[in-house]
């Protein structure tokens, strides 16, 4: 049965899109045709899947002649310079100006001074400082500016005080370009101020699976949404493309990413590969670009992820040949943190195939003095010609040029009264009302009257970090307090001043707990609002592997049923990153206000679910979904351009308050992993460990200590260290070494029980790759547990014995093993373990749970 509100979809087809939005310069359209979603392809390359496109900005014979003029000057170690972005917190200014480098970055959690509380004027001293250093010519070199870059994704989201705005998924729930394009220009003016002049955003992705852990970076899964807050937010940011202040004053250069696809990728994995037919790509994938490039924005950012097996990073066709050529973009392409060295043959440090495909600057935290040095051996060696060269630097002069930077004319740089100011908060509170979607709203409770006990409960409500998300200050938005958002408002701080103002009470209970003497009156809450969702993550750590919210520990639908069985109405609001299986909660709740991550003006909340004093309405629901909400677990790839599409709320669902409810109270809470299509495997180590599960090291009597980077130890004599290694791919496997002093394991283990009966059922096995790097001399054991009593141990030892050592081996194990050793597949706390009763030197990856597998395995046992 479907919930959903009707409407016609007549305008999302991908046709409509392109011919919704066509660039003032569009000379052909692509084909028209519903594009048939994530259906793997022999690639044809041709361009005429593309729309032909002229620059977006006329020619300039002016610039170009000033522009041979510096390229004519300067030297060939200079012109590699300008290829280089480095990372802050890797490159000083003294850098800058011996290797004459073209840019620098402050990644996620990178500050001056590496001081987290680094003020605007800090930040500013820091980029005079670059500045200063690119223009110094005392060496003989030609002065050329520096570009700094930065994640400004949702406001100047690195530096403490900045106005926070709601991620791009709520903003898709707006449904409104000329915020998008005031939210620009606010961001704009508080980069502006701290010295920074170029910001990594828009990002662009049209989302197809929503385990995808930048799912809340992307506007919508409808592309004409994401067509059309491309090109507002790009104004927004850079200003008019015919207008004087064009990339001048309080204006920024704009970057659309991620060059392209990257929203698409099987699986909804992180720098994992998009398998579409080109003109899905184009039509589909590309509707971003094709109004953000029209629209003037001066860089673009190669995506991590491949198109059909091969990098975007070293991808000619797409990077040269559709997007320079055949779009006519005329700026630079900027790589992605180290995502050269994904490309087949390179490394961090030498990667002359990305350079060859079209990519113009090298992003290069760390290690780009090395990078610095090959490039230039190749680029003297001619295995990078001097045209590309040429070309790439050209590029890179044409927007600084463009951008005034040779004469650094920043009239807001350290100007006080412009981060964080309450015109910029007034638009980001504006970007709150008007993103939040109300699923369900049983006998019109809301919006609230004010003037009554209201208890606020959930672990959301007093929380600006959760509420914020990730990006937030660090790169995962995690490890944040109080302190770190000055002037920012909390959900339950917006309630409290909405209802004290109406002569209400408003008390915070995180756990929904509440006596006689909680409220002064004594009295009753009428009504409890909950606050609860996802913690902030990030890209890759974000990725999950089911779209079922707190599987395995539904603590906040226990708040839910306690508060609901005291007869007390309840508001849920879910704070998230993209749409999740909510069904018991949706159950649980009287009214379900789906409200993303908000960011820094949680008083928004309160504006839409108050009314008055007097009791009139002061903001009514307006926000529609901009992605479709699962009404199965398994419903990973929802949207309209697929057969079978039964979402529970369909795409551009959203009740006004004086709309009657369309969601029973009777949904089915129990989940499904798959239909009639098959189960997917489980994937618990690929690449990385799979949400919910965490690579740990236990050791007995000690803290298991977990692995969140590329290293870990046990103890101070490391009797047990995990690195990431390479097998097919960088860092995609983990070596374990173990001194064997004492017992111990490696184990991918999970916060709380999972239930994995499902893959019992489907006859599966547990399948990873294998090195054995030394002689396995003793025992050696996989093991799942289920609990400090529940052990299920399978020996591997003999196994191993016969593999070749030094040479990957794919293994499987019949997960009845398991059982007849005693494992609960409904209670799995951990999935995978390795246990050594010696010295051990073993390297594994792709950790899966295969379903019908089971009869193939290596190691098979009877039920």
């Amino acid at each position: 049965m479907n919930f959903s509100k009707r409407f016609s979809l007549g305008f999302l087809l991908c046709a409509s899109v392109l011919a919704g939005c066509q660039p003032e310069n569009q000379e052909t359209q692509p084909e028209t045709g519903k594009a048939q979603a994530n259906k793997g392809s022999s690639v044809v390359e041709g361009v005429g899947n593309w729309p032909k496109l002229k620059p977006a900005l006329q020619r300039d014979e002016k610039l170009e002649t000033e522009i041979s003029e510096v390229l004519s000057r300067m030297s060939l170690e200079e012109k590699v310079g300008q290829m280089i972005q480095a990372e802050i917190r890797h490159v000083t200014p003294e850098d800058v100006k011996k290797y004459h480098l073209g840019s620098v970055l402050n990644g996620g959690g990178a500050f001056p001074g590496n001081d987290k509380f680094a003020t605007p004027k800090d930040w500013l001293a820091l980029s005079d400082a670059f500045f200063k250093a690119s223009m110094d010519t005392s060496d003989g070199g030609v002065a050329i500016p520096l570009i700094w870059g930065s994640d400004a994704v949702h406001g100047h989201n690195n530096v403490i005080g900045a106005t926070l705005f709601p991620h791009n998924i709520g903003l898709g729930a707006a449904h409104d370009s000329d915020l998008i394009e005031r939210i620009g220009r606010a961001t704009a003016r508080e980069v502006a101020v701290t010295g920074i002049d170029w910001t990594f955003a828009p990002t662009v992705a049209v989302v197809r699976d929503d385990r995808w852990g930048r799912t809340y970076e992307s506007y919508s899964e409808d592309p004409k949404i994401v067509a059309d807050y491309a090109e507002a937010m790009v104004k927004g940011l850079q200003g008019e493309k015919t207008g004087a202040d064009f990339l001048r004053g309080e204006n920024l250069v704009a970057t659309a990413k991620h060059f392209v696809g990257d929203g698409g990728t099987t699986r909804g994995i992180d720098r994992g590969d998009n398998a579409v037919s080109e003109k899905e790509l184009a039509e589909v994938h590309a509707a971003g670009y094709l109004t953000a490039l029209p629209a003037g924005v001066q860089t673009v950012m190669a995506s991590f992820n491949s198109w059909d097996g091969k990098k975007l990073h070293g991808h000619e066709y797409l990077l040269t040949t559709v997007l320079k050529e055949r779009l006519g973009f005329d700026g630079f392409v900027v790589g992605d943190w180290n995502g050269h060295g994904f490309v087949p043959g390179c490394t961090v440090e030498s990667c002359a195939a990305a350079i060859n495909a079209g990519l113009d600057m090298f992003m290069v935290p760390a290690d780009w003095k090395a990078l610095y040095v090959n490039t230039l051996a190749q680029a003297v060696s001619g295995e990078i010609s001097a045209e590309r060269i040429d070309d790439a630097v050209r590029r890179i002069l044409r927007v600084k040029i463009r951008a005034g930077l040779f004469n650094r004319n920043m009239p807001l740089a350290g100007k006080s009264g412009v981060l964080g100011n309450p015109e910029h908060r007034a638009i980001a509170r504006e970007a709150v009302r008007k993103s939040l979607v109300l699923l369900k709203n049983n006998g019109q409770l809301l919006p609230l009257a004010a003037n009554q006990n209201v208890l606020v409960a959930g672990d959301g409500a007093d929380n600006l970090s959760k509420q914020s998300g990730g990006w937030t200050i660090s790169w995962q938005g995690t490890g944040n307090t109080r302190a770190d958002f000055p002037g920012a408002t909390s959900i339950f701080e917006g309630v409290a001043t909405a209802v004290s103002a109406a002569g209400g009470e408003a008390v915070l209970s995180v756990d929904g707990g509440y006596s006689d003497t909680s409220f002064v009156n004594g009295k009753a809450p009428k009504v409890a609002i909950v606050v609860f969702g996802e913690e902030p993550y990030a890209e890759w750590h974000g990725d999950i592997t089911h779209l079922e919210y707190q599987r395995g520990n539904k603590k906040d639908l226990a708040l839910l049923q306690k508060l609901r069985k005291q007869g007390i109405p309840v508001v849920s609001v879910f704070l998230s990153g993209r749409p999740l299986w909510i069904n018991s909660e949706l159950n649980a709740s009287d009214a379900f206000v789906a409200a993303w991550l908000p960011g820094s003006e949680g008083a928004g909340v309160a504006d839409v679910m108050f009314r008055d004093r007097d009791g009139q309405v002061r903001y009514d629901f307006t926000g529609k979904l901009p992605f479709s909400w699962p009404m199965h677990t398994y419903q990973n790839v929802l949207n309209p351009y697929h057969d079978n599409y039964e979402p529970l709320f369909e795409l551009g669902y959203g009740l006004a308050a004086d709309q009657e409810s369309l969601v029973a109270n009777d949904l089915p809470e129990t989940s499904e992993l798959h239909a009639g299509g098959g189960l997917e495997e489980a994937w618990l180590l690929v690449s990385r460990p799979r949400a919910p599960w965490v690579l740990n090291i236990a050791e007995a009597g000690a803290k298991a200590v977990p692995m969140h980077g590329n290293y870990a130890a046990s103890g101070g004599d490391e009797n047990i260290v995990v690195s990431s290694i390479d097998m097919s791919s960088q860092e995609d496997a983990r070596l374990i070494t173990w001194k064997g002093l004492r017992p111990g394991a490696v184990q991918l283990s999970a916060e709380y029980m999972q239930d994995l009966n499902v893959y019992l059922e489907e006859k599966s096995a547990l399948t990873m790759n294998i090195r054995v790097d030394q002689p396995v001399d003793n025992p050696v054991m996989v093991a799942m547990t289920c609990g400090d009593d529940c052990v299920a141990k399978v020996q591997l030892q003999s196994a191993l014995q016969s593999m070749p050592q030094k040479d990957w081996t794919r293994i499987s194990v019949d997960l009845q093993c398991f059982v007849n050793a005693g494992a609960d597949f409904g209670k799995v706390f951990s999935a995978f373990g390795l246990e050594s009763e010696g010295p051990m030197a073993i390297a594994v990856a792709n950790v899966k749970l295969t379903p019908e597998a089971a009869v193939s395995a290596d190691i098979q046992c009877k039920g």
